[in-house]
């Protein structure tokens, strides 16, 4: 995993937004294989963030940003890894198929080779309880031409400053694991049942996708609303693929934790 994609509502105006709080930005303003404008930056640890237009909004606000939109994957066989974030899970239409050099990979750490990207998304909008919230997203898969590549947590440990894995809200666990094994990709770990986590709890599994990239399912079963009052619910009493209500979704925003 190698670039983490962030939402945006107006790439210009964000990347100047960015530049005056002093953000590590890597390049310019540049365009993607489709045309569309982008940038990328690194956090404080230097993983790399794209920032990508976005419409698909959970509610109006007057932030530049918005949520996680998705990320880059480093792949040795496109077509091998599309059995997993394709087939899989589900990002089935193609928004662009390039080969070459790329002038917006050129502030990248080895962005001047000759690469083949494929960008992914979803044609069917997504379902279930957190789906307003969450939204529409994107997956690049990227392979190097002419090169061995090199994994990015080669020699390092699990659990380093980086991206580990990626996670995914799903439901009906049982018949993602059948799917999963009929494409070649068990699961590497299942919790088999619901696991406490506290607050919440849910059903946990992860496949590995064909580069040994870690994917996570998380099925939740039990969610705080509003901890104050203690109000939980058991999201395995309602219909599996419809959305909470929008002020129940807001609703989540106040167990958030503040700076002090």
């Amino acid at each position: 995993i190698y670039i983490m994609k962030f939402k945006c509502k107006d790439v210009s105006e964000t990347y100047q937004w960015m530049k005056t709080k002093g953000v590590d930005l890597c390049g310019s303003v540049s365009k993607d294989p489709s045309g569309r404008a982008h940038f990328y930056f690194k956090d404080l640890h230097g993983n790399l963030v794209e920032v990508v237009p976005s419409d698909n909004w959970f509610r109006k606000n007057n932030n530049l940003t918005g949520g996680v939109y998705g990320c880059t994957f480093g792949v040795s066989d496109i077509e091998k890894a599309r059995e997993v974030y394709s087939d899989i899970i589900g990002y089935d239409e193609v928004l662009y198929d390039e080969t070459g050099t790329f002038d917006d990979f050129a502030a990248l750490d080895g962005g001047q080779k000759e690469f083949r990207r494929v960008l992914l998304t979803h044609r069917k909008p997504r379902v279930g309880a957190f789906s307003k919230l969450l939204g529409k997203s994107e997956i690049e898969l990227v392979q190097v031409i002419n090169r061995e590549p090199r994994k990015v947590f080669e020699n390092r440990l699990w659990g380093d400053l980086g991206y580990i894995h990626l996670c995914f809200d799903i439901n009906g666990m049982s018949e993602l694991r059948q799917r999963c094994e009929s494409k070649g990709h068990p699961f590497t770990c299942d919790s088999s049942d619901s696991f406490d986590m506290g607050e919440a709890a849910g059903h946990f599994s992860y496949i590995e996708d064909s580069d040994g990239t870690l994917i996570e399912f998380v099925e939740t079963h039990k969610v705080p609303i509003l901890k104050k009052i203690n109000w939980y619910m058991d999201l395995r009493k309602r219909n599996p693929e419809k959305a909470l209500p929008t002020w129940m979704v807001r609703a989540l925003g106040f167990n958030r934790v503040k700076n002090v």
